[in-house]
């Protein structure tokens, strides 16, 4: 497996401060020891109408340069509105992201079935407002129309994917996909060798997936990607802790990581698992943390994971060496 950086952590959206750009993300990820990037498909990183093909070519060639891999683009797209015309915005949306991944060289679009959003709420990002909006709009929508409207934009979507060489990677991330069977049901039902799984260990966890070595032998040589999050404290011992930070704001040590990992390594998994820090954070000072807090977690988790994945690997070694 592995490491890499998302770059929804440096968007400027969950902290008091402004994006990095995306040759600032890149330096971020080389000093950090990432090995590659993963670009959020949003102003101001990767918005489509933004990063024409020129520009593009500038920042693979700005990866390129510092050794840093371009493995993948995320969507950030909703397939289920009951509105026609806001479903075919959304498709060319993805198509253009297609385009983009072409441009950078990313072979991944990672897509949802149906995103709500997220709104800003005074300095920094809100997903209530965009949940509620969602919720209104598929009130008294049965749940199997959602479902197969969803196919439908996946199945097009396939398609203009497969033209391009570019596979997308759908996550198991509400709404619609509630479970990783949902996902896998899915992914089944579009029926493309160009649509593959993007199962992500936290949203599983919270989906009650306490069997983490099961979920990720249910997805197999489906899976194409993943994620982790979450904040890090360095111990006394210089022992990096992860924590999973509840919408309440209160924090409860991340304890599912490695056997996620042990997982991944027994469905031979290969690719990558991005850090992404997406969700809102602490107060410092009667303000919301800053650049430096989010500078800190992704230095430690990268160093997190590392650990992680080389203890897995000696785990799994121990049974062959007997």
């Amino acid at each position: 497996m592995k490491i890499g950086l998302y770059s929804i952590t440096y968007l400027g959206l969950w902290y008091d401060g402004p994006a990095l750009t995306q040759s600032e993300l890149i330096d971020r990820a080389k000093r950090f020891g990432y090995e590659g990037v993963e670009i959020d498909g949003k102003a101001p990183h990767g918005n489509p109408g933004d990063l024409t093909s020129d520009r593009c070519r500038e920042v693979r060639a700005k990866a390129a340069g510092e050794g840093i891999d371009i493995y993948a683009v995320a969507a950030n797209n909703d397939f289920s509105s009951p509105v026609d015309e806001h479903r075919e915005v959304q498709m060319l949306y993805v198509r253009n992201l297609l385009r983009m991944c072409s441009d950078l060289g990313a072979g991944t679009l990672r897509i949802f079935a149906a995103w709500p959003g997220v709104c800003r709420a005074a300095k920094v990002g809100s997903y209530a407002a965009a949940e509620k909006v969602w919720a209104d709009s598929h009130a008294g929508v049965p749940s199997d129309k959602t479902w197969d409207r969803c196919r439908s934009c996946l199945i097009e979507c396939a398609r203009w994917a497969s033209e391009e060489g570019v596979v997308l990677a759908l996550q198991n991330h509400p709404e619609v996909i509630h479970h990783y069977s949902d996902l896998i049901r899915m992914i089944r039902e579009v029926d493309s060798p160009a649509l593959k799984a993007c199962l992500d260990a936290p949203l599983a966890r919270r989906q009650r997936d306490t069997d983490m070595r099961e979920a990720a032998r249910a997805v197999g040589k489906l899976q194409v990607l993943t994620h982790f999050g979450g904040e890090y404290e360095e111990g006394p011992d210089g022992q990096v802790i992860g924590y999973v930070r509840a919408r309440s704001g209160a924090l409860t040590e991340q304890d599912f990581y490695g056997d996620f990992t042990a997982g991944m390594l027994e469905i031979g998994y290969e690719g990558y698992t991005g850090y992404e820090l997406c969700h809102p954070l602490p107060v410092v000072n009667h303000k919301p943390a800053g650049l430096d807090f989010v500078d800190k977690n992704a230095r430690l988790a990268a160093q997190f994971m590392r650990n992680v994945i080389a203890e897995a690997q000696r785990a799994a070694a121990v049974p062959a060496a007997r």
